[in-house]
């Protein structure tokens, strides 16, 4: 997980799939600058997994960076306040795939929403009907559309650790009742937003996450990457209505191709086994499609 060396910038921190870097120059970096690069490293099941998808950086950055822009207002909707720093480009070598952003105090609260029923919410329903501890009507299927789309905190754990579901309840005991309402208040607004706009183009936003800052006046910032294929689940629209069978119906443009393979090829004990070519391949092919398809 080596960071690159960046003239002018000093690296202080990798995640799972970014790194993030400071103004080398303590003058600069006190104006609370920093940069956020993207790598082609892809995660699943909490590790991150060999080789990369090629090209993943620019591609979720550029996604990245077509949603700032629609939840600034370009979707016709209200702006929502994001962290991208104008004023100066990223340095030439990164250029495609990194961001200049302003540096924001984060929750330590994953934003997930759901508007329908798949993944672990899935296995939840099926054992309990609930999702993450949410009652929901009975007789739902695999995939199937929410009556209305639900917010579903996590807490975020340290690198390495699994990210724990929690209730509301508990989020307002992390963050205070105010931080707590606006962070489920905005998640939902912009989930509805983008899923009404994924639709026009033919796609269904199934579930995403987000996550926040607040900046120094205290204003909610969205932050990271936002509705990028490794953060959203995205499904065909008419395969969704016209398939028989949970496989078919949630034809996928993001990383579920990784997710499927995994669980399959292994029993999350040890190192994950390496991601094989035609993997690495399709899911890449996936990730460009919907570029395409959303901001063509």
């Amino acid at each position: 997980m080596s960071a690159l060396d960046l003239p002018g910038w000093k690296h202080v921190y990798s995640g799972k799939v970014r790194d993030l870097y400071r103004p080398a120059d303590e003058a600069a970096a006190a104006d609370g600058r920093m940069l956020v690069v993207a790598s082609d490293r892809v995660s699943a099941f909490d590790h991150v997994l060999e080789p990369g998808i090629p090209g993943k950086g620019e591609l979720l950055t550029r996604l990245s960076l077509w949603w700032f822009a629609q939840l600034a207002g370009a979707d016709g909707g209200r702006v929502i306040p994001n962290h991208l720093a104008g004023g100066e480009a990223p340095p030439a070598a990164v250029a495609a795939r990194a961001m200049v952003v302003r540096e924001l105090d984060m929750q330590p609260i994953e934003c997930v929403v759901r508007g329908y029923l798949t993944g672990t919410g899935w296995a939840e329903y099926r054992a309990d009907g609930t999702v993450c501890g949410i009652p929901l009507p009975a007789g739902l299927e695999n995939g199937d559309r929410l009556p209305e789309p639900i917010f579903t905190p996590a807490y975020k754990a340290p690198l390495g650790e699994h990210d724990e579901n929690i209730s509301f309840e508990r989020t307002v005991e992390i963050v205070g009742a105010d931080t707590a309402a606006a962070l489920r208040d905005t998640s939902l607004e912009i989930y509805t937003r983008a899923a009404a706009l994924a639709e026009s183009k033919g796609l269904i936003l199934a579930d995403t996450k987000f996550e926040f800052g607040l900046d120094a006046d205290g204003v909610l910032t969205l932050a990271d990457e936002v509705l990028t294929s490794d953060s959203s689940r995205y499904w065909d629209a008419a395969a969704w209505r016209t398939g028989s069978t949970p496989d078919q119906r949630m034809a996928s443009y993001d990383k579920q191709i990784v997710r499927d393979w995994l669980a399959a090829a292994w029993d999350r004990t040890g190192t994950p086994p390496q991601l094989p070519a035609d993997i690495v391949e399709r899911t890449a092919g996936k990730y460009r499609e919907l570029l395409d398809t959303l901001a063509g």
